[in-house]
């Protein structure tokens, strides 16, 4: 997810996955994916993540921390001399931060691994494998004073809490929209139907994303038009709902005429024509319509959307473990957040941002405070094993995504 180059305004797979297969996934509550208290299910308790500490108190900065981040997630005034929440905390704080670019989720599992870092802003494609995998440790939330104004529909998630326990500090968040040309995509799309029409007038220039967690795509939109497979959470799907949400992707390839993960070049496809319709995150929107150079209208679909919940993590080796704290708590804070929202396009987790930000309309466009918008995005969660109710563990794991994704693009 997300490139290496910076963002526009708004306005302008081993060990990990033997523990994840012996664990259930989360109970379903909505689109979501998680219930609204409860975290992951009482399948996924009964195989516990590995013990590893919580902090129990923040001392004094250890004067430097090194973090694994999205590209806009820790900006220090190098890409924009305005835009800078970095330099500010570091002012502060006494921790000089080192940013690794992420560009990808599986990326950063990998670098997670290494124990080089202290902290990773993780998706939640990647955040149970984070946990299960003993590379992050639990967050004590008393610790970070900003988590208390953090929106309640993102706290105790199936991808950022296990048994009741938070496992990060939520960041920001946002919906998988449809993206279409005004000028070429006539009438304009309300349903994914509009990207899995086989005989689409619009073949070869029919965009998708490009990753394994795309298939609960597949599945969300299937869940809406083929009730016979009972999908319930596009990201607990056994055998049969798996081979449905396989096939119509594999359908799907005969009319992409590209799959993309880094945004920069979607962006740079939508802008040259060669993509009229595609999944798109509200940012790559942005811009486009700050270019100036197609005209372009998203939507969410009538089945809803996948999206995402990033989280904070800390990790479990942490050589910072202070300066890990403290930017937990500057990061979550409304300032910080609201700069990041703006930056990078996406809603922010804490709502007093929202009467900070330059643009007074950021929060209404990304429903920043709409909990029954947020209901409707299926947020990107790990697939696990454990289905989460009583079918069991006969779901498939990302493991299992992984090799049908390779398959399915050929």
């Amino acid at each position: 997810m997300r490139g290496r180059r910076q963002l526009l305004t708004t306005a302008a797979i081993g060990a990990v996955t033997l523990v994840l297969a012996a664990c259930g996934g989360s109970s379903s509550g909505g689109a979501t994916g998680g219930s609204a208290t409860g975290g992951a299910s009482s399948a996924a308790e009964a195989a516990k993540p590995p013990a590893v500490p919580m902090a129990d108190a923040v001392g004094a900065g250890e004067g430097k921390l090194n973090l694994i981040a999205w590209a806009g997630y820790a900006e220090d005034g190098t890409t924009d001399k305005s835009v800078d929440w970095v330099t500010p905390f570091e002012k502060a704080s006494g921790c000089q931060v080192n940013v690794k670019i992420g560009n990808t989720s599986d990326e950063m599992v990998t670098l997670m691994k290494t124990g080089q870092y202290d902290g990773v802003s993780a998706s939640g494609d990647a955040t149970l494998r984070l946990i299960y995998g003993g590379d992050v440790a639990p967050v004590n939330t008393s610790l970070v004073p900003s988590y208390a104004d953090i929106a309640p529909f993102l706290k105790d998630k199936a991808w950022n809490s296990v048994g009741g326990q938070m496992y990060g500090i939520p960041h920001g968040w946002g919906a998988n929209v449809l993206l279409y040309n005004k000028k070429v995509v006539d009438p304009a799309p309300t349903s994914w139907g509009a990207v899995f029409d086989p005989a689409s007038p619009y073949k070869g220039k029919i965009s998708a994303y490009d990753s394994p967690i795309y298939i609960a795509d597949a599945a969300l939109y299937l869940k809406a038009t083929k009730p016979d497979l009972k999908i319930t959470n596009p990201y607990e799907l056994d055998q049969t709902q798996f081979d449905a949400a396989v096939a119509l992707l594999k359908q799907q390839r005969g009319v992409v005429g590209e799959y993309w993960s880094d945004y920069t070049k979607a962006t740079a496809s939508i802008e040259s024509g060669n993509t009229v319709l595609t999944t798109s995150w509200q940012v790559i929107a942005n811009l486009v319509t700050a270019g100036k150079k197609a005209d372009i209208g998203t939507v969410l679909p009538t089945e809803g959307a996948t999206g995402w919940s990033d989280t904070w993590m800390v990790a479990s080796k942490a050589q910072n473990p202070n300066c890990m704290y403290k930017w937990l708590d500057w990061i979550a804070g409304p300032q910080a957040q609201a700069q990041v929202a703006e930056w990078f396009g996406e809603a922010p987790a804490n709502v007093k941002a929202c009467d900070l930000t330059t643009d007074k309309a950021h929060c209404e466009t990304y429903h920043a405070t709409d909990a029954a918008y947020a209901e409707k995005i299926a947020y990107w969660t790990t697939p696990l094993a454990g289905c989460g109710d009583e079918r069991g563990n006969v779901c498939k794991d990302y493991s299992e995504w992984t090799k049908a994704w390779t398959d399915i693009k050929g």
